[in-house]
């Protein structure tokens, strides 16, 4: 998508893949950026200052990529109030995990009428919200916006150097509260480099992940051959087969199943994927087979500690069985799901994850859960 240069200022927390990404995209969309890298995981931020900025490569192990290039990042630093302070657009492109610790951080320099962008959002701004209150902070006017993803498959490839592996067609997000979901929009969408689609509110948005069922479950069902054989397969070739395809659908049926319950017209991991990386497949063993984007990343888990199950289970499928629970809805497949990766990783996933008392929904109906969301 071809946008009209700016020259917002935008400040990019986490120095891993999807932030090295954000920071050289935003910079080529006419941003200013300001990359932040917190103690322990500054390793990036350190090497970009050599040449002061990172480089997109033209070519990943043999296959020609988009978006090549070498641009220069405004601001590096390991100082987070220098960070928030650079501007009011704050964006948080790291794992679900690293969401609550980071906004503790950040929460004493934040000001009135910053918005606060996380991708995922895997229910992050609820969570934040809740984690604002009890923490004191009530009076602190922030906009929360969460995304099903990050836009790109991107890795880090080296020192300051990124290989993107593809871009999503668009990319659904939705502001807490929902009523601000236009304005937020028109604020961000000269940032990214894709169109941002609107969703009816943050669960929707937590719902539509695409990672939902091809993570967890595929992983799950794969996991001997994968911890057996480490870095011997292409995930999302390799493991996808005719059975696990149609567990995954009948997976996927569940989450559909909750969402329609909540009056929230959901599309079809296959419809999803279809749309998000123009194709036309006729199931999701086929497009799992073809997709050139998915493809490209020539890769999988090795261990049931990989973020397929220690992101996606407790932050995505926890979720959907405590909106199943309260509207008395059967997700027997996600159950099992969560069940065997409690076995595999020696936890509890049902109250370690996104529950409904972390949200700040507990002991609320439906119906004033999609008010308070609204």
């Amino acid at each position: 998508m071809d946008n009209t240069k700016v020259t917002q200022k935008v400040a990019v927390f986490g120095a891993g893949n999807a932030g090295l990404t954000a920071a050289y995209h935003f910079t080529q969309q006419g941003c200013q950026v300001a990359l932040y890298g917190s103690a322990g995981f500054d390793e990036q931020i350190h090497a970009i200052s050599v040449d002061g900025g990172i480089t997109s490569l033209s070519q990943y192990h043999g296959v020609s990529l988009d978006y090549p290039g070498f641009e220069f990042v405004d601001c590096l630093t390991t100082d987070i109030k220098q960070a928030i302070a650079y501007s009011d657009i704050l964006i948080l492109p790291v794992p679900s995990f690293a969401q609550v610790p980071l906004f503790k951080e950040m929460l004493p320099h934040l000001t009135d009428n910053q918005t606060i962008v996380l991708m995922p959002g895997n229910y992050g701004s609820l969570v934040l919200n809740q984690l604002k209150k009890d923490l004191g902070y009530q009076a602190l006017k922030l906009t929360f916006v969460d995304a099903i993803s990050i836009p790109w498959a991107t890795r880090i490839t080296g020192n300051a150097e990124i290989a993107i592996l593809g871009m999503k067609s668009f990319l659904p997000i939705a502001a807490l509260p929902a009523s601000k979901t236009d304005e937020v929009l028109a604020l961000l969408q000269p940032i990214f480099p894709l169109k941002l689609t609107a969703l009816a509110n943050v669960i929707a948005v937590g719902l539509e992940n695409i990672n939902f069922g091809g993570h967890p479950l595929m992983t799950t069902l794969n996991i001997g051959l994968l911890e057996n054989f480490p870095g011997k397969f292409n995930y999302y070739t390799d493991c996808c087969s005719p059975a696990t395809a149609k567990a995954c659908a009948k997976m996927d049926k569940e989450r559909l199943a909750v969402g329609d319950a909540m009056g929230l017209t959901l599309k079809s991991e296959l419809q999803a994927m279809n749309e998000l990386y123009n194709m036309d497949a006729q199931s999701v063993y086929e497009l799992n087979k073809t997709s050139e984007t998915h493809g490209n990343v020539n890769s999988a888990p090795d261990s049931s500690k990989n973020r397929y199950i220690t992101e996606d289970a407790p932050y995505l499928l926890v979720p959907c069985v405590e909106f199943a629970k309260l509207m008395n809805i059967d997700t027997p497949i996600v159950t099992a799901v969560l069940h065997l990766t409690n076995a595999f990783n020696e936890t509890d996933y049902f109250s370690q994850g996104r529950t409904l008392e972390k949200m700040g929904l507990s002991n609320m109906t439906m119906s004033e859960i999609t008010t308070a969301v609204s």
